[in-house]
């Protein structure tokens, strides 16, 4: 398998004409100033030198801000730079995130002279309310129509929800979900909203106008979600946000479902979905039960929390690898 790298450009909020409610990519990214021309070269060079010699694709992406809403001579001021190391053979594409409001067949037709591949959307929900709340200044429709035109320019369409926003609930984000699947994104991500410093959601929290999700809620929508996607055959390619030191720190941290393990614990809580709807538990003494080679962690549970529960049914319980088996099927043996 051909591993896949993105070496991440961050322009935090540049362009940006809302400040959304949840928002200050400056402390959720970790990048404080916006880079140069230059910088964003010695990075990209910086990432080039750390990554393995062995074959992988490689893209570079721009994040963090509303890429097409820039100046179009700092838009290509910025994608010239990546474009020398995709024609030099260094990597292979450029991917962007921006706003659904800011697609037009102009600025598409800017990105074509360049080799962007992928054109993330932030859509985060698409109930009208949840946008209204969240301050996204754009609605559902704008999504629907933005998607479209990227789909029919002929570029990747990426999708980013929010889960647990003003307003939200479950019902709207699995509804969510399933639009977004109707959108035909070829990746989705999966954030939880937190509540940082120096944003209006914190002032929210401070009043008693917002309460985030605890951690479990947080994992619980997720994993509805995460089925919802991956039957539609989705690259889920990120849940939960990336550890950055504003954040594993508490600098900027002020409360929400953030764990640097947020995937693996959705993943156990699918896993151990799995089992209860499929085990039958006897008064069997013992059991073992063999999954596929990548899936073992998984299986197990973060922190063994799928052993420990299965513990509760029976004296010992193993979960074992059997390399003759794909994906999430599984067998178990009782003794």
């Amino acid at each position: 398998m051909i591993k896949h790298f993105t070496i991440p450009i961050f322009i935090p909020e540049l362009a940006c004409p809302f400040q959304c409610v949840f928002c200050d990519q400056r402390k959720i990214s970790g990048s404080i100033e916006i880079p140069s021309i230059e910088g964003v070269d010695e990075i990209i060079q910086k990432y080039l030198s750390t990554l393995p010699e062995e074959k992988a694709r490689i893209e570079i992406g721009f994040f963090g801000g509303n890429f097409t809403g820039i100046p179009e001579s700092d838009q290509r001021a910025f994608l010239s730079i990546a474009q020398k190391y995709v024609d030099n053979g260094s990597v292979q594409s450029i991917r962007l995130s921006t706003r659904p409001d800011y697609i037009s067949q102009e600025n598409l037709s800017l990105l074509k002279d360049f080799s962007v591949k992928t054109i993330e959307l932030g859509a985060q929900s698409m109930d009208d309310d949840v946008l209204i709340k969240s301050g996204r200044g754009h609605t559902a429709q704008d999504i629907i129509d933005s998607s479209e035109l990227i789909r029919q320019a002929g570029f990747d369409l990426g999708l980013q929800i929010m889960i647990g926003l003003p307003g939200d609930t479950m019902e709207k984000c699995l509804k969510t979900a399933n639009q977004i699947v109707a959108l035909k994104p070829k990746d989705v991500r999966i954030y939880p909203t937190l509540v940082i410093k120096g944003t209006e959601l914190a002032e929210l929290f401070k009043e008693g106008l917002y309460e985030p999700l605890s951690i479990k809620a947080a994992v619980l929508w997720t994993k509805d979600i995460y089925r919802i996607f991956e039957n539609a055959n989705l690259d889920i390619i990120r849940v939960g946000l990336h550890p950055s030191e504003e954040l594993t720190n508490n600098n900027s941290l002020i409360t929400g479902p953030y764990h640097q393990s947020f995937r693996e614990l959705v993943l156990s809580e699918l896993w151990r979905d799995r089992f209860f709807e499929q085990l039958e538990f006897t008064k069997s003494k013992s059991l073992i039960i063999y999954v596929a080679s990548k899936e073992l962690n998984h299986a197990i549970g973060y922190g063994s929390s799928n052993v420990k529960l299965l513990e509760k049914k029976f004296e010992s319980v193993k979960i074992k690898i059997d390399l003759k088996l794909i994906n999430y099927s599984f067998y178990a043996d009782c003794y």
